[in-house]
């Protein structure tokens, strides 16, 4: 069973922060703090902007033996939170200090977008940066880079790790949940229109439903490996579904957060959809034919596959995938019908008779715990 790939979230840049140059350390331990907080987040900014020169050897070593590049920036981000997360607990205790104000205005922090509905332009001009003079701004851009690299490592181990990749996709939709409630609401109404979506409430409320939805998928896989009942199969499905419903209505709200999403993102949550809907169909469509329901049976495949072609994505491999759930479905149905035709004689419904279909959610998100280094850091205010 496939998986629809949507690489797109971790596809972010950012531009060059020194953070030594900045802030005016009291003392040499302070300073030396700055430099190892510019030297970890260097290594990101290298890595993301595709400019580091490092070996495969060299960053294997760097890494403790780390073969997996997405482990290889997950292990990088999360040297360089902590770190991050103590210079804002210190700011945060001298924040209203006029001088402190005007050394994060000079910080630049910069960002582009990788789910901004520009991005057709923008590839022929180059990536559009946004900036903003707070210091959130940069720890909201890495945890959704943080949380969409979880999902990357997640889909990259989900053909033969499926609890573990359950797992990871659980862990970015606690980074997104937190992100949504903890870190992104602080940022004033003023900066709307000066932010990437990935820097608003709403996207990583949608991410976080994607992610869910993606660990309730893999969690399908494995219940199909134990050869679970095709009614609850189906019910699992609907729930990963369920999971898309309630992403797209935060997505088509009309809120100002979700104004320059990408269009990219609309259709891979539409087809994400699609394509559980589909599934779910065609195993409920198995379990009414095994309860000698077959005009049911046959009732429900079509209303799929009439749902299922209005939502053909324009991504190719998309495309490719919910094409070959369509081919299945189609084939189940003539089955049943030319079986209905000189068997069981069964009258079909139509589409306003049909069963609703009922969604069994069975994820939850795990919990980001933010992790803070506790050093003193001293400044010249």
């Amino acid at each position: 069973m496939m998986m629809l790939p949507f690489p797109d979230p971790a596809k972010l840049k950012t531009r060059k922060i020194v953070f030594e140059d900045v802030f005016a350390a009291l003392d040499p331990c302070t300073l030396e703090q700055l430099k190892e907080l510019s030297s970890k987040r260097r290594v990101i900014e290298e890595t993301i902007n595709d400019t580091s020169s490092i070996t495969e050897a060299i960053a294997r070593e760097m890494s403790g033996g780390l073969t997996s590049k997405a482990e290889q920036d997950l292990h990088k981000l999360k040297e360089y939170l902590p770190l991050l997360g103590n210079l804002i607990f210190h700011l945060d205790a001298i924040s209203r200090n006029r001088q402190v104000i005007h050394w994060i205005s000079n910080l630049r922090i910069q960002w582009s977008s990788a789910l901004g509905s520009s991005l057709s332009l923008l590839n022929l001009m180059g990536a559009k940066y946004f900036q903003l003079n707070n210091i959130r701004f940069e720890l909201g851009m890495t945890l959704f880079l943080y949380g969409a690299i979880l999902r990357e490592r997640a889909c990259e181990i989900s053909p033969v790790a499926l609890v573990q990749s359950a797992t990871l996709f659980r862990e970015a939709a606690g980074v997104y949940l937190y992100l949504s409630q903890e870190v992104l609401p602080s940022f004033h109404s003023a900066n709307a229109g000066q932010k990437p979506p990935e820097a608003t409430s709403s996207v990583a409320s949608v991410m976080n439903l994607i992610c869910l939805a993606d660990a309730q998928a893999v969690t399908i896989r494995k219940a199909e490996e134990k050869k679970a009942t095709v009614g609850l199969l189906a019910k699992l499905h609907y729930g990963v579904a369920e999971f898309l419903i309630e992403a797209s209505g935060i997505l088509y709200s009309g809120n100002e957060e979700v104004k320059d999403v990408s269009p990219r993102l609309f259709e891979y949550v539409s087809s994400f959809k699609s394509l559980h809907e589909l599934r779910s169909k065609r195993y409920l469509a198995q379990d009414l034919q095994a309860l000698g329901q077959v005009g049911l049976s046959i009732g429900i495949l079509r209303e799929a596959l009439n749902s299922a072609a209005k939502k053909i994505p324009g991504e190719e491999s998309w495309r490719l995938i919910i094409k070959e759930e369509i081919d299945g479905v189609s084939e189940a149905l003539a089955k049943l019908e030319r079986e209905n035709e000189f068997v069981w004689h069964e009258k079909i419904p139509s589409s306003d008779e049909l069963p609703l279909p009922q969604g069994s959610k069975i994820v939850s998100a795990i919990p980001y715990q933010p992790m803070r280094y506790e050093r003193q850091l001293v400044f010249k205010i």
